[in-house]
């Protein structure tokens, strides 16, 4: 267990360093061009979500991320715009484009990785906090072409820290085993089912975000997708519905008493990065690690941008528990699969 920490602690520390390099440079950018303060949400949360995924890539994935990420980040701008000016059609386009993300599967590990690429600005754009910004504070929005050029650079900043690290550090990253390929007798496939579980949830989550919590839907529908992306089957899915909400309970407490100290500008900023850390230095040991540590950053986050942080959290709560229930409904309900003994694969379970 000593071992792994001190592993997870040098991964989280590569991680936040690319976090932190990009986050520098988008920073530069603001100042430069005079864009508003989101793009370095958008660039913290690019490179968090980035930084995994690209830990074994080889050339080929990587040029197909540099050109993938900054196409559909740009993307999600004008996805964002449209969730704004009409709802349900933004809401429907959403949805399908998470569905296709996981669709695409079917055809091998190389759609399975363009997928991954592909979601990766939406789930940014779920944290990125536009709706949830005060009135005056959303009129400079990031646009598009920003949008790619942020995209890029997390691409760069990523491969930069870990091609670092592989010359220079202690570690190498283990290449994810491969499982042999193995035609589905299911019908419909695994995938197609795993997509439709995240379609009915997702578009659960919009329908009841906008109706129980207004502009706050963001939580409703970032907690559906967490809870079904993965899904190895209807107790993987439950479990990890109940590790999001217990490590939110956690991060709730954690940040009402941070509120209550007062903890606000620079401090706030240098305290969410810090929290950001810890909870990828302890994601792989439990999932409610790092479902306390977004909590408690993001509730950092509204209240440097102004937002009453200790007065949101309860709805926030109350949000990734609709969420999570949605979650865990369709995947229990809506052609459910089961992890069979061999590697990856999956079979309809009995209901």
């Amino acid at each position: 267990m000593t071992v792994k920490l001190i592993r997870n602690a040098y991964e989280s520390g590569l991680t936040m360093a690319a976090v932190l390099l990009c986050w520098g440079s988008a920073l530069a950018l603001e100042g430069a061009a005079g864009l508003h303060t989101d793009v370095l949400v958008l660039a913290v949360a690019l490179t968090l979500t980035l930084a995994a995924s690209q830990r074994t890539a080889d050339t080929r994935r990587r040029l197909t991320a540099l050109v993938l990420l900054p196409m559909t980040a740009g993307a999600s701008i004008f996805l964002g715009r449209l969730i704004a000016s009409h709802y349900p059609v933004g809401a429907a386009v959403y949805t399908a484009g998470m569905a296709l993300a996981i669709w695409i599967r079917r055809y091998g590990p190389a759609a399975t990785k363009a997928g991954t690429l592909i979601a990766l600005p939406l789930v940014a754009l779920l944290v990125v906090p536009g709706p949830a910004l005060p009135p005056e504070a959303q009129s400079g929005l990031v646009t598009w072409s920003w949008s790619a050029l942020i995209a890029a650079l997390a691409c760069a900043t990523v491969w930069l820290v870990q091609g670092l690290a592989d010359r220079f550090g202690p570690w190498h990253p283990d290449p994810a085993p491969t499982p042999p390929p193995r035609r589905s007798r299911l019908h419909p496939r695994p995938s197609t089912r795993m997509a439709l579980q995240m379609a009915a949830g997702i578009a659960a989550a919009f329908t009841l975000g906008r109706l129980l919590f207004d502009d706050h839907w963001p939580w409703v529908v970032l907690t559906a997708y967490v809870a079904a992306s993965g899904n190895r089957g209807r107790t993987d899915v439950l479990r990890k519905g109940i590790e999001r909400l217990i490590g939110a309970c956690v991060g709730t407490l954690l940040a009402t008493g941070l509120a209550a100290a007062g903890i606000t500008g620079h401090t706030a900023v240098g305290l969410m990065f810090t929290v950001l850390t810890i909870a990828l230095w302890l994601r792989p040991l439990n999932y409610a690690y790092w479902a306390a540590g977004m909590t408690c950053a993001l509730s950092l986050l509204l209240g440097y941008f102004g937002q009453n942080a200790a007065t949101l959290l309860p709805t926030r709560l109350e949000g990734i528990a609709v969420g999570a229930v949605l979650s865990v409904a369709s995947a229990w309900w809506l052609l459910p699969v089961r992890k069979r003994t061999g590697p990856g694969m999956l079979r309809p379970a009995r209901t």
